[in-house]
C-alpha cells in the first residue's frame, strides 16, 4: 500500500464513493488516514457529504468551501500541502472529475512525485456516456494525466448503473476493462462492487473491494 492513493476518471463513474470506502478500508488496517477533497466541480457527488461519516471511523477530511466556483479562485485550502508533507499519514485523494476538474492537482504533483510514494487509479466506468468503450476511457486518461501532471499507474473497475447494477452488468463490461489495460499497459488493481452483490462474486477470480454507497449518492440515484 503507497502512502498516498489518488483516484481520478470521468463524472459520474463513481470515484468519490471508492474514495471514501478505501479510506475506511486503509483506517480497518490500523494506519492514521486523511482523505482529501480535491473535487470542487462537481457539487452533486463530494466526499463532503460523507463527512460525519468519516468523522465517526476517525478520519480527517480536508476539503475546499468553495466547491462548484472557478478553478482560478483561491479555494483550495493550505492544510493540503501540510498533509501530504506530513510522511506520518497515508492519504486519499479524490480528484476532480474529467481533466477540468484535475487542473486542481497540478499544484500539488511536484510533491506527489517528488516523494514518489502514490498510486494513481483510473476509476472506469463503462455505463457512462463518455467512456463506453476503451478507446474512449483511454482518451479520458490521457486528458487527466496532461492537466493534472500526474502518470496513472493502474485501473479500478466499476461499471454499475447506481443501486440496481447486477453481477451480470459488471462482468459483461471486463472485455472493455481488459482493452484498456491492454491499450494503458496499466495494471487492473480491484472490481468495486456494492456490498448486495458481492456474495455473486465469492468464486471469482478477479481482486474484489466491497463497496457501502453513499448515502446523498444513492438518494440522488433513486429519485432520478
Amino acid at each position: 500500500m503507497k502512502r498516498i492513493t489518488l483516484f481520478a476518471g470521468h463524472y459520474g463513474s463513481g470515484k468519490t464513493n471508492i474514495a471514501v470506502n478505501y479510506a475506511k478500508f486503509i483506517k480497518s488496517e490500523g494506519f492514521d488516514v486523511s482523505i482529501i477533497d480535491l473535487d470542487i466541480v462537481n457539487p452533486y457527488f463530494r466526499t463532503k457529504d460523507s463527512e460525519e461519516d468519516l468523522k465517526k471511523c476517525g478520519i480527517e477530511l480536508v476539503s475546499s468551501e468553495y466547491a462548484n466556483t472557478n478553478l482560478d479562485a483561491p479555494a483550495l485550502p493550505k492544510e493540503i500541502y501540510a498533509r501530504i508533507a506530513d510522511k506520518s499519514k497515508k492519504l486519499v485523494i479524490d480528484v476532480g472529475g474529467d481533466d477540468r476538474g484535475a487542473v486542481a492537482l497540478g499544484r500539488f504533483a511536484p510533491d506527489i512525485t517528488d516523494e514518489n510514494d502514490f498510486e494513481m487509479l483510473f476509476v472506469a466506468n463503462f455505463y457512462r456516456p463518455l467512456t463506453q468503450i476503451a478507446e474512449d476511457a483511454l482518451q479520458v486518461m490521457r486528458e487527466i494525466e496532461l492537466a493534472g501532471h500526474i502518470r496513472f499507474t493502474g485501473i479500478v473497475h466499476n461499471s454499475n448503473i447506481g443501486d440496481e447494477t447486477t453481477a451480470f452488468d459488471i462482468t459483461k463490461k471486463e472485455k472493455e476493462l481488459k482493452k484498456l489495460a491492454e491499450l494503458s499497459k496499466l495494471p487492473v488493481v480491484f472490481t468495486a462492487v456494492s456490498e448486495n452483490v458481492y456474495p455473486e462474486f465469492q468464486n471469482s477470480n478477479s481482486e474484489l473491494f466491497k463497496l457501502e454507497l453513499q448515502k446523498k449518492y444513492y438518494k440522488i440515484e433513486k429519485e432520478i
